[in-house]
């Protein structure tokens, strides 16, 4: 077979892998929104994504996909594009070869197992219901997580990492961690101190029935460009991100007397799906088509969350339309008012609802944490007791309860282990992203202030999304930017917004 074939040929099997994985998408959707909560749904719906999950891979191990691989390689006349194609191709088989079809069909099960047992532990705070279930996930990722870093060449949590981040490593990420939680303590005692000196804000008076808040976050996203044609707003336990770029699922969850948390997260996840929606059609169903590493995907999420909706900007905008909806007048919906509870800084016990400061230390918990029970320092019968003591240190607060301590995060029930450190990559790519755009279009703040965002969405257009996978993350940031990843952007952000 000639190499331009096998490459054609490749394009071919992993469109149809692909596939394959946006139908085990929407299966988690459902699983996560509107499927019934039997235990017999939960079993069929297991070996449903199990049986997905066991014919991608024994597709991609393949001695086709191998054959043609090695074949490709030698092609000398593939453009740009392909030769990206070609090394995300490799990057995907590289992690799939080194495991078996065995060991993905039971971790597969054991990861949805343990999420639906999750669903409904978590309310009622029964971290030792679903123990037997994490610790049957543990076991199996950490011994995939071995098998990759042997052909990785790095250690079983990097392997892990690269999962979400290819190419992430703790050379990078512990120097920028280290660097964030050394600048925390002084800087988030500065802020508390100047917001215990300013005036109280007042906070809008509920109740926010739940239809008002959904109506609300329905309108801001289609302000920012969603559409509702090709995709939806649901309620999880969870706030995610599902679907493909023609069928975005995004979910939310509410709190009846404040609303901004689910708005929040509505603007978070919508962040994720204008970036799905927005990467280059024509590599639709390629790995060089898809999104680069789950740090830049926070970072989109991220950008338009902390950085453009976090801004008085947007809040001149939304002021009227959160009135208007909620049918409220009054000093408290007046724009320095808002702004001010926008950007107060409390530290909390919830991850998903933390404010831009404290937001960080959450996230280095957990990159600790499971670090820890990955590399056997640390069991899952520590695990309660370990996060208290993390958050105590951290940010001063423990928990009452499993249910807003250990077992808040679907992540680590679900089989994402080595996620989190994306979070916090995100966040200061994010930073830096939107502080590039501002400086290169004075213009998108204002129109911002209008409820246009096309002159923000040219930029990551121009810069982040049309490139897809082309580039790797440091490249993307550094052609984007001109810089490197820099956290010193963020933390000026950070005392621009916070200590100005």
């Amino acid at each position: 077979m000639a190499p331009i074939n096998a490459y054609k040929e490749l394009e071919k099997c992993f469109g149809q892998l692909q596939a394959l994985k946006e139908a085990s998408s929407m299966l988690h959707w459902d699983a996560a929104t509107i499927m019934p909560k039997s235990v017999a749904s939960a079993a069929t719906r297991s070996e449903q994504i199990s049986a997905l999950d066991g014919i991608c891979h024994e597709i991609l191990n393949s001695n086709k996909i191998s054959d043609l691989l090695n074949e490709a390689q030698n092609q000398s006349t593939l453009n740009n594009w392909q030769t990206a194609n070609l090394r995300e191709m490799k990057h995907m088989w590289t992690h799939s070869s080194a495991v078996t079809s065995d060991l993905v069909v039971a971790l597969s099960k054991a990861c949805m197992k343990c999420e639906i047992k999750w669903r409904s532990t978590r309310p009622v705070s029964d971290y030792d219901g679903v123990k037997p279930l994490l610790s049957e996930v543990l076991k199996l990722v950490k011994e995939s997580a071995i098998a990759k870093s042997e052909v990785l060449n790095c250690t079983p949590y990097e392997a892990l990492m690269d999962e979400y981040t290819p190419g992430l490593r703790q050379e990078i990420v512990d120097p920028i961690f280290s660097d964030i939680e050394g600048f925390l303590p002084d800087f988030l005692s500065a802020v508390l101190e100047k917001q215990a000196m300013d005036k109280k804000p007042s906070v809008p008076e509920g109740p926010f029935p739940l239809d008002q808040q959904q109506d609300l976050g329905q309108l801001l996203m289609e302000t920012l460009g969603f559409d509702f044609d090709q995709g939806r707003l649901d309620v999880s336990l969870h706030p995610f991100s599902s679907g493909t770029p023609d069928d975005l699922r995004i979910t939310t969850r509410y709190n009846e007397h404040d609303f901004m948390p689910g708005l929040m997260g509505i603007l978070h996840e919508t962040g994720h799906a204008l970036y799905e929606k927005n990467l280059p059609k024509e590599w639709r169903r390629q790995p060089v088509g898809e999104a680069r590493g789950m740090d830049i995907h926070e970072s989109q999420s991220l950008l338009i969350e902390m950085q453009a909706c976090r801004s008085k900007e947007f809040l001149s905008y939304a002021i009227p339309l959160m009135k208007e909806k909620f049918n409220k007048e009054g000093p408290e919906w007046e724009i320095d008012n808002l702004y001010q509870i926008y950007t107060t800084v409390k530290p909390g016990l919830i991850r998903v609802d933390a404010d831009e400061v404290t937001y960080p230390a959450h996230v280095i918990l957990r990159y600790n944490i499971e670090y820890a029970l990955v590399t056997d320092k640390m069991t899952l019968n520590d695990l309660p007791t370990a996060w208290d003591e993390w958050m105590s240190n951290l940010l001063g607060l423990k928990p009452s309860n499993h249910e807003n301590g250990c077992m808040q995060d679907i992540h680590w029930f679900d089989g994402a282990w080595g996620y989190f450190p994306s979070y916090s990559m995100g966040a200061i790519t994010a930073a830096q992203f939107f502080n590039t755009a501002i400086q290169s279009d004075p213009n998108i703040l204002p129109s911002i202030s209008q409820g246009n965002f096309d002159p923000l969405y040219l930029w990551l257009t121009e810069n982040i999304y049309k490139f897809g996978s082309l580039y790797e993350t440091p490249e993307l940031i550094q052609r984007a930017t001109s810089k490197p990843l820099d956290p010193s952007i963020f933390k000026n952000h950070l005392t621009q917004r916070y200590l100005a």
